[in-house]
């Protein structure tokens, strides 16, 4: 049954340990984990009732489950979203977000500094189904504007980027996409509902990765998309229904019990994050460091006007190339050498050879992906420990 206790104007750090707790009779304090995919019926009438939408209550944990429907609760509650939809990856969350709503003959503008996974949907797998595609510098305003088309229907950015921490201006384009009859895409991973909240700025939808920073221990795969009614309604739920990108009812408890922490560790992470970004700034073989809330980041005032801190993510380029780079992961000590992020544990990618291999030279060189940039995930290690161990690195390569 649910829980007597109903959220008014309860602050973010309330609602992520409160919201959307579904209690059973044993009246248990910590959210219930319902590992079943089926459901019992009192009479046979019950289940043609369920199916016929005409009753509520669940029918397969395909289609809902009690656990997942928690976790949904409370990320809408946190994004400030009418409501959420828990997919089994956030790559699930971002293709069925698309596939969805787009149709042969539909158009997709989309910033070209994304996850490259994000970036192989819109260029190779969109087109299959003749869905065209336009990518555009996301930081120029006009370049967003111009893109667009008559048979344009979807924006999708991230902000901030994979890997370079690029950082759009979320009110201008969400009303370039408003302006011609589109929806606004945002992936908010990086930044989260703690730092970040793009439904505010204009966005129409918001897709996560749960596996990064929502379950922020590196422990089970998960995403999230969050709407309003009408697109769950016209375009998501059916899609979800009958495709089956479900997200386990054991991941979605691992993440729904993370966000009760989510705000403290974003806070914690970001940190450290600038305190480990200030210090490569000063290292003389680092020729470059980004990173949202350094004043030397090019786009430093427009991320302190989105965003509440700079999040977990710094990147920087080592001088020397692959070479270089590849000498100082291998000399870390602390930092693990993974392509995952956002997780309690710091760690550091080399994104040519990884999350970005697969696109073509020229596209990493225009994204400024270069050889000897890394991607690091500043845990919640202490981050004189962090330091300590990039000094010593350094001095390899």
């Amino acid at each position: 049954m649910p829980t007597n206790k109903k959220p008014g104007k309860w602050r973010s750090r309330t609602l992520a340990v409160r919201t959307g707790t579904l209690r059973s009779g044993f009246q248990e304090t910590s959210e219930a984990l319902f590992l079943t995919s089926g459901y019992a019926y009192e009479a046979a009438e019950e289940a043609e009732a369920r199916f016929k939408g005409e009753i509520d209550g669940y029918q397969y944990s395909r289609f809902g489950n009690p656990t997942v429907t928690m976790f949904e609760q409370r990320m809408a509650a946190l994004e400030g979203a009418p409501v959420a939809r828990a997919t089994a990856s956030g790559m699930a969350a971002v293709s069925a977000t698309l596939l969805s709503a787009l149709r042969s003959g539909d158009h997709v503008v989309a910033a070209k500094a994304m996850f490259g996974s994000c970036r192989h949907v819109i260029e190779e797998i969109l087109p299959r189904y003749g869905i065209g595609n336009t990518l555009v510098d996301g930081g120029d305003v006009d370049q967003w504007q111009s893109a667009m088309r008559p048979e344009t229907k979807i924006l999708f950015l991230e902000t901030p980027s994979n890997p370079t921490l690029s950082i759009v201006d979320l009110k201008a384009v969400a009303k370039i996409a408003h302006k011609g009859g589109a929806r606004l895409v945002v992936d908010n991973a990086f930044a989260t509902p703690s730092l970040q909240r793009p439904f505010e700025f204009g966005a129409d939808i918001v897709v996560h990765s749960s596996t990064k920073y929502i379950d922020g221990q590196g422990r089970a795969l998960g995403g999230v998309v969050l709407c309003k009614e009408d697109f769950l309604k016209d375009h998501l739920q059916s899609f979800i229904r009958n495709t089956g990108p479900s997200i386990s009812p054991f991941n979605a408890w691992v993440h729904l019990k993370s966000l009760e922490t989510l705000d403290l560790r974003m806070r914690a992470h970001s940190e450290g994050a600038s305190a480990v970004a200030d210090f490569l700034a000063t290292q003389k073989n680092v020729t470059r460091v980004l990173y949202p809330f350094r004043p030397d980041h090019p786009q430093h005032n427009l991320a302190r006007a989105q965003m509440e801190a700079g999040g977990g993510v710094v990147a920087f380029e080592i001088e020397g190339g692959k070479p270089a780079a590849f000498k100082v992961a291998n000399a870390l000590k602390v930092i693990d050498i993974s392509n995952n992020l956002g997780d309690a544990k710091s760690l550091i990618t080399h994104p040519e050879t990884t999350t970005h291999q697969k696109l073509t030279p020229a596209a990493r060189a225009e994204l400024g992906v270069t050889s000897g940039l890394m991607r690091l995930s500043v845990g919640l290690e202490d981050p004189a420990d962090l330091c300590e161990d990039l000094e010593q690195a350094l001095k390899v390569a």
